[in-house]
């Protein structure tokens, strides 16, 4: 069904996360959670740059006013590009919480939404985090291990977001006009052979595409939750996932090589790397962090 998945860039990431698009560049955005980097790379030049960051980096987001926002270890940042400097907006939470920020997405009323996720990734001590325009923070759902996976619905009336360890993918009520969350419930149980839920994006359809963290896939579920297609990785631990290119059609895949041992590495030379494959339906352009004078 799919062409061949290719490997786009090829020196490996520690913990690479959040592909972005940029539909104004036309380039991919990634980060590296755990040799802490912002990357960015041409598809069609193969130019790369990347930016250190100076403590871990969970997500990014595109920003209307330019550059991006970004999760950072304990709270929200601008980062100016192309100079990559990083100015904080809020720290919600510190090191004694014994949490830190991991994914997060914009929805489509132009909020940045993050994670938060034990740093032991044993308690359910993480919680999901809403940041407005004007730079105000609010704790939105509590209680995940990992917190994983942020995405909406096409029609914006349906929130999804991952408890990695637990292997659920949730899905909330969402109203794009309060920015609200009500009526959790499962939308899929991972079985204990085919990985953790991680990174998640939602295409044109409702389809739901998922990273699978040991599982050696992406998996698209149709919105009632049933398994529509997998794409078989080359990598055991592909992290995330994002439609871009010209006509929105290319999947974007980040992987992971951290924590590997050396025969696993030997059984994935490629984990880390970021990889593309058509998969001939159309995502949706991820939204920008509103400017605070338009909301």
């Amino acid at each position: 069904m799919h062409n061949k998945i290719k490997c786009i860039y090829n020196t490996p990431a520690l913990l690479g996360e959040s592909p972005l698009w940029h539909p104004e560049e036309q380039m991919l955005y990634w980060v590296d959670i755990e040799k802490p980097a912002l990357h960015r790379l041409d598809p069609r030049t193969q130019q790369h740059r990347m930016w250190p960051m100076p403590t871990e980096i969970g997500c990014i987001a595109l920003c209307a006013q330019g550059g991006l926002v970004a999760a950072m270890r304990y709270g929200f940042a601008r980062i100016a590009l192309p100079a990559g400097e990083v100015t904080m907006i809020t720290s919600p939470v510190t090191e004694a919480d014994g949490v830190m920020f991991n994914d997060g997405k914009c929805d489509r009323a132009g909020r940045f939404w993050a994670g938060t996720k034990d740093r032991l990734e044993q308690a359910d001590i993480g919680s999901l985090y809403r940041l407005d325009a004007q730079g105000h923070c609010t704790e939105m759902a509590k209680g995940f291990t990992v917190t994983n996976g942020v995405a909406w619905s096409p029609d914006n009336t349906v929130f999804y977001v991952c408890n990695s360890p637990a292997r659920i993918i949730y899905q909330y009520d969402f109203s794009i006009t309060s920015g609200t969350l009500s009526h959790k419930r499962i939308f899929a149980h991972l079985p204990e052979d085919s990985g953790y839920p991680d990174g998640i994006t939602v295409d044109s359809e409702g389809g739901v595409w998922n990273a699978h963290w040991d599982g050696w896939r992406v998996t698209r579920y149709l919105p009632n939750g049933k398994i529509d297609d997998v794409i078989t990785m080359p990598v055991q631990r592909p992290t995330s996932c994002c439609f871009g290119g010209t006509e929105l059609t290319t999947l974007y895949i980040t992987s992971a090589s951290t924590r590997m041992s050396a025969e696993e590495l030997k059984q994935n030379p490629l984990a880390g790397c970021v990889f593309a494959v058509d998969v001939g339906v159309k995502g949706i352009v991820e939204t920008a962090l509103a400017h605070p004078t338009t909301r």
